[in-house]
C-alpha cells in the first residue's frame, strides 16, 4: 500500500517537473539568445535556458523511481 502511494506520488511529480519543462523552456526553445535568456514581452519575465535541464532531470528521475516502484509492486 505504502509503494503504491509512493508510486502515485513521484508519478505526479513527475508530471509536474515535466509540465514545468515544457511551460519554462520547451515552448520558447527558438528564443534563446547567445547569453541563454530570453525575454517574454507580454509579462516581462525572462527565461533561463539552463533552467530546461534541471526540469527534464527532476522530471526523468521521478518517473524512473515510479518506474522502480512499480517493478518492486509487481514482484511483491
Amino acid at each position: 500500500m505504502i509503494r503504491t502511494t509512493l508510486a502515485l506520488i513521484t508519478l505526479g511529480l513527475s508530471l509536474f517537473f515535466a509540465y514545468g519543462w515544457y511551460t519554462q523552456y520547451y515552448i520558447r526553445r527558438t528564443c534563446f539568445n547567445e547569453a541563454g535568456r530570453c525575454l517574454d514581452a507580454e509579462t516581462g519575465v525572462i527565461y533561463l535556458e539552463q533552467s530546461g535541464p534541471i526540469w527534464l532531470l527532476l522530471a526523468v528521475l521521478a518517473f524512473a523511481i515510479t518506474v522502480w516502484l512499480a517493478w518492486q509492486i509487481r514482484r511483491a
